[in-house]
Protein backbone atom coordinates (compact mmCIF):
# COMPACT_ATOMS: atom_id res chain seq x y z
CA UNK A 1 0.00 0.00 0.00
CA UNK A 2 2.22 2.79 1.30
CA UNK A 3 5.97 2.59 1.49
CA UNK A 4 8.60 4.94 2.82
CA UNK A 5 12.00 4.28 1.30
CA UNK A 6 15.00 5.85 2.96
CA UNK A 7 18.51 6.42 1.69
CA UNK A 8 21.63 8.36 2.52
CA UNK A 9 22.80 6.82 5.75
CA UNK A 10 26.37 5.80 6.28
CA UNK A 11 29.59 6.43 8.12
CA UNK A 12 30.87 9.95 8.53
CA UNK A 13 33.54 11.59 10.63
CA UNK A 14 32.65 14.02 13.36
CA UNK A 15 32.14 17.43 11.86
CA UNK A 16 31.02 15.99 8.58
CA UNK A 17 27.67 16.00 6.87
CA UNK A 18 25.05 13.60 5.60
CA UNK A 19 21.84 14.04 3.70
CA UNK A 20 19.05 11.55 4.23
CA UNK A 21 16.19 11.12 1.82
CA UNK A 22 12.83 9.45 2.19
CA UNK A 23 10.34 8.97 -0.61
CA UNK A 24 6.77 7.91 0.02
CA UNK A 25 4.92 5.89 -2.55
CA UNK A 26 1.59 4.15 -2.89
CA UNK A 27 -2.03 5.19 -2.77
CA UNK A 28 -1.54 8.52 -1.05
CA UNK A 29 -3.80 11.51 -1.25
CA UNK A 30 -1.90 13.88 0.99
CA UNK A 31 1.07 13.65 3.30
CA UNK A 32 0.27 15.98 6.13
CA UNK A 33 3.41 15.59 8.17
CA UNK A 34 6.77 14.07 7.35
CA UNK A 35 9.66 13.75 9.69
CA UNK A 36 12.67 11.96 10.99
CA UNK A 37 13.15 10.03 14.18
CA UNK A 38 16.22 8.27 15.46
CA UNK A 39 17.00 5.52 17.88
CA UNK A 40 20.38 4.86 19.39
CA UNK A 41 21.25 1.55 21.04
CA UNK A 42 19.63 1.27 24.44
CA UNK A 43 17.59 4.42 23.95
CA UNK A 44 14.04 5.19 22.98
CA UNK A 45 13.18 6.49 19.58
CA UNK A 46 13.16 10.27 19.57
CA UNK A 47 11.91 12.92 17.23
CA UNK A 48 14.64 14.65 15.30
CA UNK A 49 12.73 16.92 12.96
CA UNK A 50 9.24 17.12 11.52
CA UNK A 51 7.69 19.26 8.85
CA UNK A 52 4.08 19.83 7.91
CA UNK A 53 2.83 20.11 4.38
CA UNK A 54 2.38 23.82 4.98
CA UNK A 55 6.03 24.26 5.83
CA UNK A 56 6.06 24.37 9.61
CA UNK A 57 9.20 22.82 11.09
CA UNK A 58 10.05 21.47 14.49
CA UNK A 59 13.46 20.27 15.64
CA UNK A 60 14.82 18.49 18.63
CA UNK A 61 16.93 20.81 20.73
CA UNK A 62 19.93 18.58 20.22
CA UNK A 63 19.98 19.17 16.47
CA UNK A 64 18.85 22.77 16.15
CA UNK A 65 21.26 24.77 14.07
CA UNK A 66 22.88 21.65 12.66
CA UNK A 67 20.06 19.75 10.98
CA UNK A 68 17.65 20.97 8.36
CA UNK A 69 14.48 19.23 7.27
CA UNK A 70 12.95 19.95 3.90
CA UNK A 71 10.22 18.53 1.71
CA UNK A 72 9.46 18.16 -1.93
CA UNK A 73 5.71 17.79 -1.74
CA UNK A 74 5.34 17.11 -5.44
CA UNK A 75 7.54 14.06 -5.03
CA UNK A 76 6.30 13.05 -1.58
CA UNK A 77 9.86 13.23 -0.39
CA UNK A 78 11.45 14.50 2.79
CA UNK A 79 15.10 15.23 3.40
CA UNK A 80 17.27 15.64 6.44
CA UNK A 81 20.50 17.52 6.05
CA UNK A 82 22.81 16.99 8.98
CA UNK A 83 25.86 19.18 9.37
CA UNK A 84 28.53 19.36 12.04
CA UNK A 85 27.67 15.82 12.97
CA UNK A 86 28.62 14.52 16.38
CA UNK A 87 29.13 10.99 17.67
CA UNK A 88 25.94 11.44 19.67
CA UNK A 89 24.08 11.66 16.38
CA UNK A 90 24.87 8.00 15.78
CA UNK A 91 21.58 6.15 15.51
CA UNK A 92 19.19 4.44 13.19
CA UNK A 93 17.18 7.17 11.52
CA UNK A 94 13.58 6.46 10.62
CA UNK A 95 11.39 8.33 8.23
CA UNK A 96 7.84 8.97 9.34
CA UNK A 97 4.78 10.20 7.52
CA UNK A 98 1.28 11.03 8.65
CA UNK A 99 -0.95 10.94 5.64
CA UNK A 100 -4.44 10.77 4.24
CA UNK A 101 -5.29 8.05 1.77
CA UNK A 102 -8.12 9.68 -0.16
CA UNK A 103 -9.85 13.04 -0.55
CA UNK A 104 -12.59 13.83 1.88
CA UNK A 105 -11.28 11.35 4.40
CA UNK A 106 -10.24 12.97 7.65
CA UNK A 107 -8.60 9.80 8.88
CA UNK A 108 -4.83 9.91 9.10
CA UNK A 109 -2.37 7.06 9.15
CA UNK A 110 1.17 6.92 10.38
CA UNK A 111 3.82 5.08 8.41
CA UNK A 112 7.45 4.33 9.11
CA UNK A 113 10.42 3.68 6.93
CA UNK A 114 12.76 0.78 7.45
CA UNK A 115 15.46 2.91 9.02
CA UNK A 116 18.91 3.85 7.85
CA UNK A 117 22.04 3.70 9.97
CA UNK A 118 24.02 6.85 10.60
CA UNK A 119 27.35 6.39 12.32
CA UNK A 120 29.49 9.36 13.30
CA UNK A 121 33.04 8.53 14.25
CA UNK A 122 35.34 10.62 16.40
Amino acid sequence: QVQLVESGGGLVQAGGSLRLSCAASGSIFSINTMGWYRQAPGKQREMVAVMTKGGSRNYADSVKGRFTISRDNAKNTVFLQGNSLKPEDTAVYYCNAILSLRPGDSAEFRYWGQGTQVTVSS
